[in-house]
């Protein structure tokens, strides 16, 4: 599974990672593909410092990136605190009444709510940063579209390639525009925020759009079989994000949600507003539809809906009250059925790769190889 791509960036197989976990991106890289940590939940830069040496010394001198979620336009001297007072009263209360109403307790006098959704702020990506530039990061990707012009041409100078997501040709042609060396154009399919395009349309639209700049195809994709068919599609490689929930390596903390993301099929998510307040496509629970009820306040935009309900799925989360218990993820899900680690995973999606290619192969009149 080898590209133009893969071959610049010194890996086996076109394979790109997203995980929130060091362990898992650590292991993505060492089994041939291009581990990507997430950053988004660093908010203060040692714990992100630290987490980077682990992955430099678990690497095993394979490359790695970092993805951040960084907006393209700044917004200067705005603070948390600010953006908390613009969340009204009724939406607080909405939140209290449907805790209430399932009996999730309360955090402990004194506990700290968990991740908090700051990463959009400008103050805290640059933050992120400024200790990714110390480590040999080989990809700098942006879930939130082209980052600021600034922070390109900062990793161009260090040999670093940029990437961002794109749910439209008309989206990948503004990152073309901002100097973005790859293209992941996620599908409807995708877990986290999505679009309304399903992969098998995006992918192609956004090569041609896009060429000759790379493209990563996202969406749906969780078998060697899939990676063939985008790959054909003219994609240099997949990026891939909900496989890796239910491997081994990952640390939910949760035994309850890994038990639910085993059991899901691929009907059994909803592209919400509910965590974030854009679009994100998550496991369908009791807590996402109170919010996407009719009767409901309805959903704050993007970032006051997360800043929202964070303390509230901290809750939901350390208690592990099952109705409300969820996560992002992709449609893919129906296809995560057991604990595997991550070489397994990646021996799986080989195998299939080259069935495909063979199969393909005996249509053409080709030999198999």
């Amino acid at each position: 599974m080898q590209t133009e791509l893969s071959n610049q960036l010194g890996v086996e197989h076109a394979v790109f990672g997203f995980t929130p976990f060091p362990a898992v991106a650590a292991a993505i890289s060492r089994a041939g593909g291009f581990g990507v940590l997430g950053a988004v939940r660093y908010t203060a830069p040692d714990d992100l410092k630290r987490d980077l040496d682990w992955i430099e010394a678990h690497v095993d001198g394979k490359p790695y990136g970092l993805d951040v979620v960084m907006p393209a336009k700044k917004v200067e001297g705005v603070t948390e605190a600010d953006v908390e007072a613009m969340i009204p009263a009724a939406h607080r209360q909405f939140v209290q009444e449907t805790l209430a109403k399932y009996g999730v307790p309360e955090l402990a006098e004194g506990e700290a709510s968990g991740w908090r959704i700051t990463g959009w702020m400008e103050q805290v990506a640059r933050g992120q940063l400024d200790v990714a530039f110390d480590y040999p990061i080989r990809l700098l990707a942006n879930a939130l579209g082209s980052p600021p012009a600034d922070i390109v041409a900062r990793a161009h100078e260090q040999g670093v390639l940029v990437a961002a997501l794109a749910g439209s040709a008309r989206h990948a042609r503004k990152h073309q525009e901002g100097g973005i060396d790859v293209v992941v154009a996620q599908g409807y399919e995708a877990g986290g925020h999505t679009g309304e395009i399903a992969s098998m349309v995006l992918t192609p639209e956004v090569v041609e759009a896009v060429d000759p700049l790379p493209v990563l195809a996202a969406g749906g994709i969780g078998s060697g079989q899939q990676i063939a068919a985008a790959l054909a599609l003219g994609a240099q490689g997949v990026w891939l994000g909900s496989l890796w929930l239910t491997t081994a390596e990952a640390d939910l903390h949760s035994a309850a949600l890994t038990r639910k993301l085993l059991a899901a099929g691929s009907g059994d998510t909803v592209r919400s507003r509910a965590l974030t307040g854009k679009p994100a496509r998550q496991l369908r629970t009791e807590w996402t539809d109170a919010w996407d009820a009719a009767d409901g306040p309805g959903t704050l935009p993007m970032p006051l809906q997360g800043l929202l309900v964070a303390e509230a799925v901290s809750r939901i989360q350390k208690y592990e009250v099952d109705p409300l218990l969820g996560t992002p993820v992709g449609q893919i899900v129906g296809r995560m059925n057991d604990v595997r680690s991550v070489q397994a995973v990646f021996d799986d999606l080989t195998r299939g790769f080259e069935r495909a290619v063979d199969r393909v192969n005996r249509i053409a009149g080709r030999s198999g190889t």
